[in-house]
């Protein structure tokens, strides 16, 4: 109650929050305050608990993805595989025609049954089957199982095994119309994924004026920062030293580490630089025979017998070819990177120094890009992986991964816990793009 002033009537303000001072029904109201108080803190306590289930569930969402992504890329079978596959779409395949500035160019669709999350490009490395090469197919169809519809472009030069700044001209072309006439991409952004060579290819493609704004993510795999260092290692064994050893002193770096090099590396050279070495009757000669030998080296993977004959045919060959091809050949056939690379070391800044072979010297993407290495890599040492992140840091962020699962540019060792864990997250990122 209220009084007014002295000597006048008093008046009464029956307003309701002093109905709670009224010790009359003070009682009763207590209870049913407490029953409202603790509803209250009841519905509190599981709109928090949702919320927080809601966010775990945001949260583990990509890496359950990406772990049911590296299971079923690895092939794993029994009870994880079936698990992995509850969570894949099957997919649909069909050739398609990409048009580029120099003429139409073959390529596949791998699109998803259910509703695409994003639309990438996927380039396949140095191969004589190029975009049938069965690893790069499975590639495509676990990405395209996962939600992405995939564009694998069959660039001539990559299956000729010419090292050419057209490759990465053909990819920026190919991204192109993946985002802006192909229908797949209705928000105007691509995915860019490179193997091998095409890894850092798709770097430089992805820095281009072209794709700015029009990038989801760049993805190298076993990919490149410097040509002509690769090409160095390629010739010589000797690795580049770690990136932390350039900010030493003078004299404290420790000695360069050497590591065999894959063959591979200096038989592609050899087709490049033919026409540097030999006269020039000699050169398609030994080019078709240099050829020859990278087909018989794949099928050496898919059909030894006739691998055997066509190693046995090119033998035979070197026998009957003029000097010097019959020795630059006998070095190929030997896998004799030691006689043969430093007959290539004077030509590495030639053969591979224009810019656009190379994210060091080129313009970088604003992209997130991802960088996903083997640690015993010889075609390609992972420490060109973290060099390409360094060149990349101030520019865009970079998530890089060198991992003992995988060799070159492929998952083909065995699975241990802790490179699976690290596998998983570094794909559910990317896949979440």
């Amino acid at each position: 109650m209220v009084g007014l002033q002295k000597g006048k009537a008093r008046r009464v303000y029956s307003l309701p929050f002093l109905q709670f001072c009224n010790p009359a029904i003070l009682q009763s109201r207590e209870g049913e305050c407490n029953m409202r108080l603790m509803r209250g803190r009841r519905i509190a306590t599981l709109v928090f608990v949702l919320a927080s289930l809601a966010g775990a569930a945001l949260i583990a969402r990509p890496y359950i993805h990406g772990l049911s992504f590296v299971i079923r890329a690895a092939d794993v079978q029994g009870t994880p595989r079936r698990i992995a596959d509850l969570d894949t779409t099957t997919e649909r395949e069909r050739e398609i025609v990409i048009p580029t500035g120099r003429g139409p160019l073959r390529a596949r669709l791998y699109e998803p049954s259910r509703s695409r999350h994003r639309a990438a490009l996927l380039v396949s490395g140095l191969h004589p089957a190029g975009i049938d090469e069965p690893r790069l197919v499975g590639l495509a169809r676990q990405l395209s199982g996962s939600g992405l519809a995939i564009v694998t472009p069959d660039i001539p030069e990559l299956s000729h095994f010419e090292i050419t700044p057209a490759i990465t001209d053909a990819i920026e072309q190919a991204a192109g119309w993946l985002w802006s006439d192909s229908g797949l991409a209705p928000d105007g952004k691509v995915g860019m994924m490179g193997i091998s060579f095409s890894g850092g290819l798709s770097v430089v493609a992805a820095g281009r004026p072209s794709m700015a704004g029009r990038t989801a993510f760049v993805f190298a795999f076993g990919g490149h920062d410097d040509l002509p260092r690769v090409l160095r290692y390629l010739c010589t064994g000797i690795e580049p030293p770690p990136v932390h050893q350039l900010r030493l002193e003078p004299g404290a770096a420790q000695p360069p580490v050497i590591r065999a090099p894959h063959d591979y590396g200096v038989a592609v050279m050899l087709l490049g630089l033919a026409d540097r070495l030999v006269p020039r009757a000699q050169v398609e000669p030994l080019r078709a025979a240099v050829r020859q030998f990278l087909w018989a080296s794949h099928l050496d993977r898919v059909d030894k017998p006739e691998a055997d004959r066509e190693f046995g045919a090119l033998r035979e060959l070197a026998r009957r070819l003029p000097e010097p091809s019959a020795t630059l050949l006998r070095y190929v056939n030997a896998r004799d990177v030691v006689h043969l690379g430093p007959k290539l070391l004077p030509f590495v800044g030639s053969y591979g120094g224009a810019p656009p072979l190379s994210p060091s010297k080129s313009p970088k993407p604003s992209a997130p890009v991802f960088l996903l290495h083997g640690t015993d890599d010889n075609v390609i040492p992972a420490i060109e992986s973290e060099y390409l992140a360094e060149d990349l840091r101030g520019h865009t962020q970079a998530r890089l991964l060198v991992s003992g699962l995988i060799s070159h540019a492929e998952a083909d060792r065995p699975m241990h816990a802790g490179d699976v864990l690290q596998l998983a997250g570094f794909w559910g990122d990317l896949l979440s793009r």
